[in-house]
């Protein structure tokens, strides 16, 4: 009879390692890269951040870009959490004396991230666009 329940104690403690093993992998720590698309279809830019979740918070830098002759600097993120496999923050940029705010939300998979951006239009309006980033290795 010692060794059913052998194999039983085994077998939960592997389970036990692989659930651990997943948790650990379902982290958004990372660098995280995509291609943000330009506007009316132009070149897209290649974009980065950088996220780390620590005891329960999400935080990060978005990595500074170029926008035609203008250089974005480096931004930290704000109001960022990660749920329920979802990765939510907010980056507030100013260009031109004009803060503008986008938010971003996806679901984590791997090393992908995908969802969409919300940011404001010219003509104020919400624009929303897809966001799909891959985790740098």
């Amino acid at each position: 009879m010692k060794s059913p329940r052998k194999f039983l104690a085994a077998f939960f403690a592997a389970c036990l390692i692989t659930v651990a093993a997943f948790a650990a992998d379902a982290s958004p720590t990372g660098t995280w890269k995509w291609t943000q698309q330009g506007r009316q279809g132009g070149q897209g830019v290649e974009r980065s951040i950088k996220l780390e979740l620590k005891d329960g918070k999400l935080t990060g830098t978005l990595a500074a870009w170029q926008m035609g002759d203008n250089t974005i600097p480096e931004v930290a993120i704000g109001d960022g959490s990660f749920k329920g496999g979802v990765v939510a923050f907010t980056v507030t940029t100013e260009f031109n004396g004009n803060k503008r705010v986008s938010k971003y939300e996806g679901k984590l998979e791997g090393d992908k991230i995908t969802g969409s951006i919300e940011s404001p239009g010219r003509d104020g309006q919400a624009m929303k666009r897809d966001w799909a980033a891959t985790r740098a290795k």
